[in-house]
């Protein structure tokens, strides 16, 4: 059982049990007294956060080259811009207040923790801020859990506790510089890795890594190879003992002995801050009977040119101050519940019309990303009513609000309104310097107005030159290919050339990999067009592997009724459709269906989508009076909201002649199969597969006439 880490038995009596008990890996003692089970249980609550602190890798390629910085692990960039911004930002008296109440609602059912933080809203002091962090208690679980996980809710509740712990070892350190006497030292910790992390390790020689959380070190090597022996007796895990040179003269990388404020005063601890990065020296072997290794670690300082270029770079992503700063990373890193919540706040404060048309801008991009468009229209047009009057007509600007309106019209499906204001914001930037990133910003925004249309000669056409001007402007891995490859991957998908689009759909999914954190929604975006590719190349097993990943992030990161986990929902049934399991088929589409018929308008194409689908699982039952009542359903809704050369309008008649040809209406479905074939042939490339089968369905239709 992977999930059981490790067994302690209480007992009468030890002698008793000793025996068959060395037969099980997993039970690691037996004890006969309350006191010794305690330690044991203790060691090993310890030993677990020990082995669970984040630590990211940065290979040496990644940092000497700037086309290898957006290949940097997402943990470092997003943990170091959130220690910039907390350390950048004023709290006040209510941020004990919310934190106090945050707490009490993580804890509601353990009386003891409750009394425990009632004693740290009443007795909390700024220089006590490491007695309470070490005290073992909600604020170390909390703030180590969720700098883990990077949950930003937690993260911004604590933010002034954070920076309490870092400020007291900062004072610390100034306090206890001179008793180095400006002589390295070096210091231990004891912890496992998993075996896939080593593998980084090993390959992070020469390179820098950080520990993404505070970092508690000890002088006492014993007391640390002890962890690390203990994790290595794990067959999922490497035991590592770092071996740390310190310089005390580097006031870049706060430390300090902190046996006089611990709550543990009798530990030899000394407490690095959160994101404290070291260069990867040697890594030996310690003992070849087990995997125990130690890890010569230097710690690196301000005046490491790397390190230096590399925080640069990282500084830059995150431009702005305080709290600005923090709605961008919460909105990079795909927290939209939160950022709204602070940019309402911030709208709120400010009387600046400026900034005011910079929040409605970004309140409308979160609600257009939860798919509330009506809201998002509402607050793009307070953005464009301060904009129109105050900025220039030719302001950069504006042609962004321009663009976002489009994107909201585009989601909705108003493509002639999302087009108009596409060109607006393109007329704009076509002023600007021919490689300006707006520019490519523009052509990618017609181009997915024209594959929505249908239209994807034109669209191609426009996504290349998006392309094209990145590849001038951007390095290779940059996120904004990322989207690039994903567009012209939907459009080769539309024009069924399915293995290009999967080609396109990789290289984007592998940049997502590397630069965003593991739940972010544009994941779930990735993981669904390889697995709709997979589904169209007949490779049903790992086309329901990638759309059940996107359905755990969505789940995750989305409300429960939000379009995009219907869409999980119809995915997952296509493919059931197509293993044949029909049963399982339908009860995924009827959970996208009520999703989709609680939340969008009675002429959504998304409905059409559900409609076919169902009507797809009633055909292959052979139930086709049912089949045919939910084509029409979808055709309905299609003649309303599509150009009438439209291949989807082209699908729906296909659909409809085929249940015909089976209820032996052969003159009804020659009649649908050839307004499928004549917008075929206008919409789509003449070696389409589709095209080639309606022509063989025609004949087969004529000769039974």
């Amino acid at each position: 059982m992977s999930q059981l880490d490790a067994i302690y038995i209480f007992c009468k009596n030890k002698s008793r049990h000793q025996e068959w008990a060395q037969n099980w890996t997993k039970i690691k003692g037996i004890y006969t007294t309350n006191k010794e089970i305690c330690q044991a249980l203790q060691l090993a609550v310890k030993q677990c956060d020990q082995d669970s602190i984040v630590i990211s890798f940065l290979m040496i390629n990644e940092i000497t080259s700037t086309d290898n910085l957006n290949q940097l692990e997402s943990t470092f960039m997003y943990t170091q811009l959130f220690k910039e911004i907390l350390l950048d930002t004023e709290y006040d008296h209510k941020a004990m207040k919310n934190l106090a109440a945050c707490c009490r609602e993580v804890f509601t059912n353990n009386p003891i923790e409750l009394q425990i933080i009632n004693e740290f809203e009443h007795d909390y002091l700024p220089e006590r801020a490491i007695w309470w962090y070490t005290r073992e208690c909600f604020t170390y679980k909390m703030l180590n859990q969720a700098l883990r996980i990077l949950d930003a809710d937690i993260i911004i509740n604590m933010g002034f506790f954070l920076c309490d712990i870092h400020k007291q070892i900062q004072q610390l350190h100034k306090q206890q510089v001179s008793t180095y006497r400006e002589k390295s030292f070096v210091v231990y910790r004891g912890q496992g890795l998993k075996k896939s992390d080593f593998e980084k390790l090993q390959k992070t020689k020469g390179g820098l890594i950080s520990f993404n959380n505070f970092l508690s070190t000890s002088k006492d090597k014993e007391v640390s190879l002890d962890f690390a022996e203990r994790a290595s007796s794990k067959p999922n895990m490497v035991g590592i003992l770092f071996i740390m040179s310190i310089d005390p003269c580097i006031e870049s990388a706060p430390f300090a002995s902190i046996c006089e404020v611990s709550y543990f005063k009798e530990e030899e601890e000394i407490l690095f801050s959160m994101h404290t990065v070291f260069r990867v020296n040697a890594i030996k072997q310690m003992n070849k009977k087990n995997q125990l290794y130690q890890v010569e670690l230097q710690l690196t300082s301000d005046d490491d040119q790397q390190l230096r270029s590399l925080t640069d770079w990282i500084r830059k992503e995150g431009d702005g101050t305080g709290w600005q700063r923090m709605g961008k990373l919460l909105l990079k890193i795909g927290q939209f519940n939160k950022a709204e919540d602070l940019y309402s706040v911030l709208l709120e404060q400010t009387s600046d019309e400026s900034g005011k048309a910079l929040y409605y801008n970004q309140l409308g991009y979160i609600k257009d990303n939860q798919g509330d468009y009506e809201k998002a229209i509402w607050y793009y047009e307070q953005a464009l009513k301060i904009q129109e009057i105050s900025l220039p007509l030719n302001y950069s600007h504006l042609a962004t609000t321009y663009n976002n309106v489009g994107a909201v019209h585009k989601n909705m499906k108003e493509y002639s309104k999302a087009l108009s204001f596409y060109e607006k914001a393109l007329e704009i930037d076509q002023k600007t310097p021919t490689n300006h990133p707006h520019l490519a910003t523009s052509y990618n925004n017609i181009a997915l107005v024209y594959d929505n249309m249908g239209n994807y000669p034109k669209a191609l056409s426009f996504y290349e030159k998006t392309l094209e001007l990145l590849q001038k402007t951007l390095p290779s891995n940059h996120p904004d290919f990322a989207q690039s490859y994903n567009n012209i991957g939907n459009v080769y998908m539309n024009m069924g050339e399915y293995s290009k689009a999967l080609s396109f759909y990789e290289k984007a999914l592998e940049i997502r990999q590397k630069t965003l954190p593991s739940n972010h929604p544009s994941l779930a975006t990735s993981y669904n067009n390889i697995g709709a590719m997979y589904k169209n190349m007949g490779e049903y097993e790992r086309a329901l592997l990638s759309h059940e990943k996107a359905l755990e992030i969505r789940q995750k990161t989305l409300p429960s009724n939000h379009p995009d986990i219907a869409q999980s929902y119809n995915n997952i049934g296509s493919v059931y459709r197509n293993m044949k399991e029909y049963a399982n088929a339908l009860s995924f589409y009827e959970k996208a269906l009520e999703i989709q018929e609680k939340t969008l308008p009675s002429n959504h194409p998304h409905l059409v989508t559900s409609y076919n689908n169902i009507a797809l699982v009633y055909e292959n039952m052979g139930e086709y009076l049912k089949t045919l009542s939910y084509y029409k359903k979808a055709l309905e809704i299609q003649e309303k909201t599509l150009p009438s050369n439209h291949p989807s309008l082209g699908t729906s008649y296909n659909n409809m002649g085929f249940v015909y040809e089976n209820m032996k209406d052969y003159s009804k479905a020659l009649a649908y199969y050839e307004r499928a074939l004549n917008i075929w042939q206008r919409a789509l490339s003449p070696t389409h597969p589709h095209i080639k089968t309606v022509k063989e369905s025609i004949e087969i239709i004529k000769k039974k006439l």
